[in-house]
């Protein structure tokens, strides 16, 4: 129960006409925030817009949280157009300052939808991607478990995750796809809470399909409540005669129901009874017209009181999550309640002024708190002081080396060196116990198998072993296992990375987790993964195998643009290093970095193709150990030097080096000198040199240079054509001839691939050595 019961009696169901003030003032806040930014504001391009109807529909169910349940370390996702409700409830609470709620949806301001951060007050879970929030806290939760499985409770704050929603918003695929992963399941500190109002952003939702969704919940182990009536029709119900209405009311598709909205009185009645039976006519008869209307509207999502049981029987529930459905009205207590097309429809300057009169509101006090010394006030003082969000402390610093060392100095690819350093990694003091692995549900082709053998699978309650040991996979799970196993669900993996990365936040404990998936894979989560990215979540993704170097799986398992996506998400450090001791300096920094508060995400992009690593070597051996591992930390390295001036650049990286170098070759023997630069991570090649560009444009009398290039190619090299060789889209590494205005040929896969060996689909794409060759003397030409 909410601390704040304390202040308007023992329990807050006793003290319901307190709460309804409350909302009342929350609505107005809502409203009038939004028609700020419409119409006070002096006016932009186009529609500043906002979400009046649906933050209505939001209001009773977000004060029957906040002021009668919520307490101790409670996380809640926020429906993304009740933000302006969240806003009001933390302006009244005191965790707002009052400037904030003129500045929604500006510069600097409130952002339009919840986002822990760019808001000054969210501090759980950013919303606005549909479906995205609604699961966050299913899988925080997870990470929760995960946390205090391994290290205990952080603190005696109990937790329990929250996500409201919208009913439409349920369409969404990734929802399903989390409700029915087993690594989800037996939360019972979940509790979902969705808005069903019946109204999409076009339409009525046809048919009656919140019955459907309650029973795939129940079909999927949640416990369900379902709020749809209020103390008015409850009581009408419980008259002789009352089930007639309530079947009446149950068999009305959302259409027909909705429609009534648009009359009232006797209009309203005969519409009502249409197609009813005769009895229902003399049922209804003990309704006048004045009062039919608010008898028929009176759904259960805005009745206070059934709320809050209902929040509290889902916490009686232990053993599973728990989803609530709360019938409302789109638009309640506002002119436009239950206009099919209220979602973006704002009310006029009369308007406005009538719901200001309606709650006892002026001009000069419309922004207003509740006097402290008012029960209202006492109320809000009480849940601000208790839920106020909490600094956070920096990310402690884990003693992460610089290498772990052991790569092997011949033939290797970068995913099984990966799988061998995560292994040395998990035996660090202080280190292993922090790292977390997951994989939807391809752990042994991206090479987990020797870290689960290591650390094991977890399982909270743990699971027998019926096939025993002695198999090369040993799959022992256990409460305290450190690899977490999904089904085949892209999004999936990247929401459970974005719950772990927030890990310190959320839950008081710095994780590492790491996440696996075949690399043209990770398209299918980007919507996850860039909402993890918002969210601010820090972890490592490695996309393995990649490219047409997976030759023989074919074009469906060929990822090209995936660099593309690395180079241009914010919050994320893209790199694909080509050799084994490479791979061991970026993975062991990008590690690190999720603890730096300049640091952020990773992502390494790695291949299956085994190459042979003296040439790194050879690097390592002209260039020194501290200064080539800063030029590959830095973004790239001179892997080969030319004999003489060089005439030509080859720059590459992945798993196409070999035939780049070969390339080199071959033109040494036709008299053409070739200097090949190892592009370890293009993404902070082009970040270097863009934000030189950007200061420059920005600061009269800047250059723009010290990015890392400059220190790559001499001076009389810059100018030098240069050709970009990449298993790829050709146009990723084609940037950098306009550093330096240089020509270039970029080479790269621009089509669809096929099955095939490497030979083949190399000579397809351009990409073997004679081929390479051939692109340089054109450079040259």
């Amino acid at each position: 129960m909410s601390n704040s019961a304390a202040s308007i009696g023992n329990d807050p169901l006793s003290r319901i006409a307190v709460l309804e003030v409350i909302e009342r003032r929350i609505l107005w806040l809502a409203t009038r925030m939004i028609d700020w930014a419409n119409h006070d504001r002096p006016a932009d391009e186009i529609k500043v817009g906002g979400h009046q109807a649906s933050s209505a529909s939001m209001a009773s169910i977000m004060t029957a949280l906040w002021f009668g349940h919520l307490g101790g370390d409670d996380k809640v996702a926020v429906k993304p157009h009740a933000s302006p409700v969240y806003h009001a409830i933390k302006y009244l609470t005191g965790e707002l300052d009052r400037s904030h709620l003129t500045r929604l949806r500006s510069l600097g301001g409130l952002q339009a939808y919840p986002s822990r951060t760019k808001d000054p007050d969210v501090a759980d879970f950013s919303t606005g991607s549909v479906g995205l929030g609604v699961v966050a806290p299913l899988f925080a939760a997870a990470a929760r478990r995960y946390a205090e499985s391994h290290f205990g409770a952080a603190s005696d704050r109990g937790a329990r995750f929250i996500a409201l929603a919208g009913d439409a918003e349920l369409d969404e695929g990734n929802i399903w796809e989390a409700i029915a992963d087993p690594s989800l399941q037996d939360l019972g500190n979940v509790m979902w809470v969705v808005d069903a109002n019946r109204q999409s952003l076009d339409r009525v939702v046809p048919g009656q399909k919140i019955k459907k969704l309650i029973q795939f919940f129940r079909d999927a182990g949640w416990h369900v409540e379902e709020i749809k009536y209020g103390r008015r029709l409850q009581e009408a119900f419980a008259r002789p005669g009352g089930e007639h209405l309530r079947r009446h009311i149950d068999e009305m598709s959302n259409e027909e129901y909705q429609s009534l909205f648009a009359h009232d009185g006797a209009d309203l009645r005969e519409r009502f009874l249409a197609g009813a039976e005769p009895s229902m006519r003399e049922f209804l008869a003990q309704w006048d017209d004045a009062s039919v209307g608010a008898l028929i509207r009176n759904l259960g999502g805005h009745d206070l009181g059934a709320l809050i049981q209902a929040y509290r029987r889902c916490d009686e529930v232990a053993d599973r999550p728990s989803v609530v459905f709360a019938y409302t009205v789109k638009g309640h207590g506002l002119p436009i309640a239950g206009d099919p097309l209220n979602h973006a429809a704002l009310l006029t300057a009369g308007q406005m002024d009538a719901l200001r009169s309606a709650v006892g509101l002026t001009p000069g006090t419309e922004w207003d708190r509740f006097d402290p010394d008012s029960d209202e006030g006492r109320v809000c003082a009480s849940t601000g002081g208790e839920l106020n969000n909490r600094a956070v402390e920096p990310r402690p610093r884990l003693p992460i080396p610089v290498s772990v060392g052991g790569a092997p100095s011949t033939r290797t690819s970068t995913q099984e060196t990966f799988g061998r350093l995560l292994v040395r990694l998990g035996g660090i003091e202080g280190v292993g116990s922090r790292m977390v692995t997951t994989s939807p549900d391809v752990s042994v082709s991206t090479n987990l198998g020797g870290w689960i053998n290591k650390m094991g699978v977890f399982d909270p309650a743990g699971a027998h072993d019926w096939l025993g040991d002695g198999r090369l996979l040993r799959w022992k799970q256990t409460a305290s296992g450190h690899h977490i196993e999904l089904g085949i669900s892209e999004m999936n993996l990247f929401l459970m990375l974005h719950a772990l990365g927030l890990g310190h936040e959320l839950h008081g404990r710095h994780l590492l987790p790491i996440g696996t998936v075949y690399d043209p894979f990770v398209c299918r989560g980007l919507d996850a993964l860039i909402y993890a990215l918002y969210n601010g979540s820090r972890f490592v993704v490695v996309g393995t195998p990649a490219g047409i170097t997976l030759a023989p799986e074919g074009g469906a398992h060929q990822s090209s643009i995936t660099p593309s996506i690395g180079l241009e998400l914010p919050g994320l450090t893209y790199s694909e290093p080509a050799y084994a001791a490479a791979l061991d300096w970026i993975l062991c920094d990008a590690l690190e970095a999720l603890a730096r508060p300049s640091g952020g995400s990773a992502y390494l992009r790695l291949s299956t193709r085994p190459i042979e690593q003296s040439p790194f070597e050879e690097a390592r051996r002209r260039r020194g150990e501290v200064e080539l591992r800063s030029d590959v930390l830095a973004g790239g390295y001179r892997l080969r030097e030319p004999g003489r001036p060089a005439d030509v650049v080859l720059a590459t990286c992945g798993p196409v080096v070999p035939e780049v170098l070969d390339a080199a070759v071959q033109l040494a023997d036709e008299g053409v000198e070739a200097l090949v630069l190892d592009i370890t991570s293009s993404d902070l090649l082009y970040r270097g040199w863009r934000n030189g560009l950007r200061d420059a444009t920005r600061v009269a009398g800047t250059s723009g240079g010290g990015h890392h290039l400059q220190s790559l190619l001499e001076p009389h090299e810059r100018r030098l054509p240069i050709v970009t060789v990449h298993d790829a889209a050709s146009h990723h590494l084609a940037w950098l001839g306009s550093v330096f205005g240089a020509r270039t040929i970029p080479v790269g896969v621009d089509e669809f691939g096929q099955s095939g060996t490497i030979a083949e689909l190399y000579g397809v794409f351009d990409l073997l050595a004679g081929q390479i060759v051939n692109a340089a003397l054109l450079a040259l030409a």
